[in-house]
């Protein structure tokens, strides 16, 4: 672990109380902060509560909050403490620690509409959103997937998002007369497959054009978030036919 090196009460109080600029610099960081009978993440904790329990919600405070975040503490870990603490400590305490610990794990209001950290790392990499959960077509997916219209007239275009491992069935696109889908990763890592062929792995700027008639399926990588546009060709008498799941070993 690196140590703690801190020269904060010599930078401002060295001239005007340099013992107590010691005790400070020297004894309260140099000895007890690098002392490992407890580890750093742990120490940064406690003091976040003390100083919470005290009533000091001051730069303070944001300070430490900053330092519990970079010794591993995370947004739901802070958010768990701050709330178990606000319990003992007073609900306004709570509150006022709440507001200094968003801005220090620089959360939006956008970033609370997903509970999962990879989640909201995945939404970040693309200007498109996840949209709702994907409940009209769950039944032909294995999985988790989420459906953003992006739009509707003219050419039907949506951002379909897929949890890791997820997928859709096989299935077929079919049309009278033109028809077919295009595919465009816009974050993450997934698959295409036609049947007969290989897997091809999609990741972001990755293009596939599907013919009408073709069986195929897309989806996630196991170990990653996956999206795509995917943009309906237009054609006459439209439709999709789904069959049977993926197979892992497909």
């Amino acid at each position: 672990m690196d140590k703690i090196v801190q020269t904060a009460g010599k930078n401002q109080l060295g001239e005007f109380a340099p013992e107590f600029a010691h005790y400070n610099d020297d004894i309260l960081f140099g000895e007890n902060w690098n002392n490992q009978d407890i580890d750093t993440k742990t120490r940064s904790i406690i003091t976040v509560v003390a100083l919470m329990s005290s009533g000091i919600l001051d730069s303070s405070i944001k300070y430490h909050l900053q330092n519990a975040k970079d010794h591993g503490v995370t947004r739901r870990e802070i958010a768990a403490i701050i709330t178990h603490v606000a319990f003992y400590a007073g609900w306004p305490k709570g509150w006022a620690v709440f507001n200094l610990a968003k801005e220090v794990w620089n959360v939006k209001e956008e970033d609370l509409l997903y509970e999962d950290e990879a989640m909201r790392a995945h939404a970040k990499e693309m200007i498109f959103p996840i949209g709702e959960p994907n409940d009209g077509f769950a039944q032909y997916f294995s999985g988790k997937s989420y459906l953003a219209p992006i739009s509707k007239s003219q050419v039907g275009i949506f951002n379909v998002t897929f949890e890791p491992g997820c997928r859709n069935n096989w299935h077929i696109h079919h049309a009278s007369k033109g028809g077919g889908q295009i595919l465009i990763c816009v974050a993450g890592k997934g698959y295409y497959q036609e049947w007969g062929k290989k897997a091809i792995e999609m990741k972001p700027g990755d293009c596939i054009n599907i013919p009408v008639g073709v069986k195929h399926w897309h989806g996630a990588a196991p170990d990653c978030w996956f999206s795509h546009l995917a943009i309906e060709v237009p054609g006459e008498n439209s439709s999709n036919e789904w069959l049977e799941p993926v197979k892992d070993e497909q």
